[in-house]
């Protein structure tokens, strides 16, 4: 549980002349997140121009991006990172434009048989249905007194042609098509086309050429054969561009995105006719620096710190709205860090605001860990969480490789100290104890270590889905949950004090305080009286009236000072109620894993297995067949998988839910700005500074 990072906000202030410097030595801080100009903010100031470099760098970069594309280069493409220098040097000696003529060659090349491959398959689709009639290419046409027309038809119309002079050639075939040509005087055109129509027909235009269709059929073949041929030489050529100028293109496409991000900052700058002015946050820690190297290393420029922002709300709304709000800069350690995912997904917290990314950090694995009990389930969760950490490069991975790992050691401690089993089965105890099966009675051993006894079972291996342990559960869960939304309640309150201070933190936070603990105290004594009261008993335990008769002053108490919400506060006290037993949800779902588990063991072993447990010897003995036997471990591997994966989506989804909707939703506001410092991140380029690292 942390504040964001504190800022200082400061002002860069420097001549024209040296602007380019300034926005090298900016990004090189690394530390300076900028604040757009507003136009008309400052008198004799306006918006600058980008740079003078910036037009040609992006249209280089569009050219680089399309031969990319064009050469199927995409985020899993493998390339060699090259040195600063020498693609600058690449780029400003119009290599770009080189590389652009030698792809665009075998591009344009490409799609001028591209093209052609589709001409001739269109023209080889007429030929097919042309060479199934006895008329040559050239007897289609060049008559003076008589039309000739070929084409496809729905229907047969040689009856309603039989009326009319004219020579008909048809072939009706299922798989091919029907096809007809017609050959009629001209002045019975209409005549002809009219019951061609009626008959479903499509003209087919006759190729050019001479002699049969069929062996003009075999030339489009060998014509397709040769094209094909030819693209399938143009692809390689592309490959081998690809091979070739991979590293360039992505090196160029880094670099000149950079170049181009740079050379439009002055557009969110202020600019007269000789200077520029920029107004900047930067973390508080980084302030002095900033200024020394700014000042250092660009001649002409003058750095002044002009405050350094506390939490406090009070007379922010005098501050001009550009300068109102810090940006947020989560300040979390390695391992909370990867915790930063899920609370972002919310929103980013303000900067008046506690982050709940360590909370969640500390909480969302222990109840993942809760909900799963199982040494059996949890050591695959920490393997392929270590394993993701390790590889994984992307937050969206990345966040779940941290569920897996840290849900898994949890998951490890709560199912080996506490529910004391593995796969749904304890590892100490017999039958006679109330389970169906354990790992000490299996495996035939005695006198395992107590720390294999676990707390919950008691040595006595009575399963948790068992009703002795059902009610302790629920009570158990129940603490947690109030524990949990305390903590929320409390983190609201600090929110407020450090916004407006303690006094008004109470009142607009401090009633919801005291009426969550009057309910709880109140439902504590109602349930003990209700609930576990010792029949018969008339009178009240003093304790439990007590809590209650408490708990219904804080109610009122709490109600009275949230009286500025009206109706609103008494009619939302009842989910109160509702936020605590949704913590009953940690039991529910473990108790529904260890059920399925209980009951996949007992078809396994009991009924494919044949396992029969003898309470005189105190010995079991395996009674199944070879192939009930084989059932048996199939069963267990299915069963188990199942389970597993099944508790990945309830665990976690209910893990995440109980942070998002019971807990943050009691102090946490979000709708802050991130923290996004001018700096250049490279992946396919070496800085000169790295490479003499690396040749070191």
């Amino acid at each position: 549980m942390s504040l964001p990072e504190s800022m200082s906000r400061i002002v860069i202030v420097g001549t024209k002349t040296h602007i380019d410097e300034a926005i090298e030595a900016m990004y090189d801080v690394k530390a300076i997140h900028l604040i757009d100009h507003t136009v008309g903010a400052d008198e004799g100031f306006s918006l600058g121009t980008s740079r003078p470099y910036s037009p040609k760098a992006s249209e280089r970069l569009l050219k680089v991006r399309a031969m990319a594309k064009g050469l199927g280069i995409n985020n899993k493409t493998k390339s060699n990172p090259v040195p600063v220098d020498e693609i600058k040097s690449q780029i400003s000696s119009d290599s770009v434009e080189l590389v652009e003529e030698e792809v665009n060659s075998v591009f344009d090349k490409r799609n001028d048989l591209n093209q052609r491959i589709t001409e001739l398959n269109a023209k080889k689709k007429n030929l097919e249905l042309l060479s199934a009639i006895p008329v040559d290419l050239d007897m289609y046409s060049g008559y003076r007194s008589i039309f000739g027309v070929v084409g496809t038809v729905a229907e047969d119309p040689t009856s309603a042609l039989s009326g009319v002079d004219c020579e008909v050639f048809s072939s009706f075939d299922k798989k091919k098509g029907n096809v007809i040509a017609v050959f009629a005087k001209v002045q019975d055109r209409d005549k002809v086309t009219g019951i061609l129509a009626e008959n479903g027909f499509s003209e087919i235009s006759v190729p050019d050429g001479t002699g049969s269709a069929a062996n003009a059929l075999a030339d489009v073949d060998h014509e397709i054969e040769t094209a094909e041929s030819e693209l399938e030489s143009a692809n390689k050529e592309v490959e081998n561009l690809l091979e070739k100028h991979k590293d360039f293109l992505e090196a160029s496409e880094e670099e000149l995105s950079i170049e181009v991000q740079k050379g439009e900052l002055p557009l969110r700058i202020a600019t007269s006719e000789y200077t520029f002015v920029i107004d900047a946050w930067v973390p508080a820690k980084k302030a002095e620096s900033v200024k020394t190297e700014l000042e250092a290393n660009v001649e002409g420029v003058y750095v002044e710190i002009q405050e350094t922002r506390g939490r406090s709300l009070e007379g922010t709304e005098e501050i001009e709205s550009r300068f109102r709000e810090p940006p947020t800069r989560m300040n979390n350690g390695k391992i909370a860090k990867e915790f930063e995912y899920p609370t972002k997904l919310v929103s980013v917290p303000k900067y008046q605001e506690i982050d709940p990314t360590v909370l969640i950090a500390i909480f969302f694995p222990l109840f993942f860990g809760f909900m799963i009990g199982d040494v059996g389930y949890a050591i695959p969760f920490i393997i392929i969480g270590a394993y993701g950490l390790k590889v994984a490069k992307s937050k969206d991975w990345r966040i779940i490789a941290t569920a897996f790992f840290f849900g898994g050691i949890w998951a490890f401690i709560f199912g080996f100290f506490f529910f004391g089993e593995c796969l749904g089965m304890h590892f100490v105890g017999i039958p006679t104890d109330g389970v169906t099966h354990t790992w000490q009675q299996l495996l035939g051993l005695d006198n395992l270590p107590a720390v294999f006894e676990g707390i919950l079972p008691a040595g006595h291996g009575v399963s948790k889905v068992g009703s002795e342990w059902i009610g302790f559960l629920m009570k158990l869960t129940v603490y947690i949950g109030i524990v949990h939304l305390l903590l929320g309640y409390v983190c609201a309150i600090y929110n407020k004090t450090i916004q407006h201070g303690f006094k008004h933190a109470f009142l607009e936070k401090g009633g919801w305080l005291l009426a969550f603990l009057g309910i709880v105290l109140m439902c504590y004594g109602l349930a003990n009286y209700l609930i576990f009261a010792i029949p018969n008993e008339a009178a009240m335990n003093s304790i439990d009236l007590y809590c209650i008769i408490i708990g219904i002053v804080l109610i009122i108490v709490g109600t009275v000072l949230n009286r500025h919400e009206g109706a609103q506060a008494i009619l939302e006290l009842p989910g109160i109620v509702g936020n605590v037993l949704s913590y009953t949800r940690l039991a529910a779902i473990g108790m529904s894993k260890a059920g399925m588990a209980l009951a996949f063991n007992y078809i396994a072993i009991d009924m494919f297995a044949g396992y029969v447990w003898d309470p005189v010897t105190q010995t079991g003995s395996v009674e199944g067949s070879i192939i009930g036997i084989v059932f048996c471990f199939v069963m267990i591997a299915f069963g188990h998988l199942m389970i597993w994966v099944l508790a990945i989506i309830s665990a976690g989804l209910h893990g995440i839910r109980l942070q998002y909707v019971e807990f943050m939703a009691k102090f946490f506001d979000g709708g802050g700005t991130e923290f996004e410092p001018l700096k250049v991140k490279r992946e396919k380029t070496i800085s000169n500074a790295n490479k003499a690292t690396s040749e070191v």
